[in-house]
């Protein structure tokens, strides 16, 4: 009678120098660093759009400075 284990599926593994590391372990170790990435990219993508609306701020009309053009009928008598 063959027992439980040998009908259980096999696990991939990745081939290094130093020996096999199984699937289970590279996707732990990779799980971190991707959950940090996504974090990261939210809070990038918040930041973003926080600066886009504070450059608006800076460029509108109501808080540039009035610029005083002379007249043309005044320079052209002069």
């Amino acid at each position: 009678m063959q027992s439980d284990r040998t009908n259980l599926p096999q696990t991939e593994a990745f081939n290094v120098s130093h020996g096999i590391i199984p699937t289970e372990i590279l996707l732990t170790l990779a799980t971190g660093p991707l959950l940090l990435g996504v974090l990261c990219g939210k809070r990038a993508l918040e930041f973003f759009q926080a600066l886009g609306e504070a450059s608006e701020e800076v460029f509108r009309g109501d808080r540039l400075p009035a610029i005083e053009f002379p007249d043309r009928a005044q320079k052209q008598t002069e």
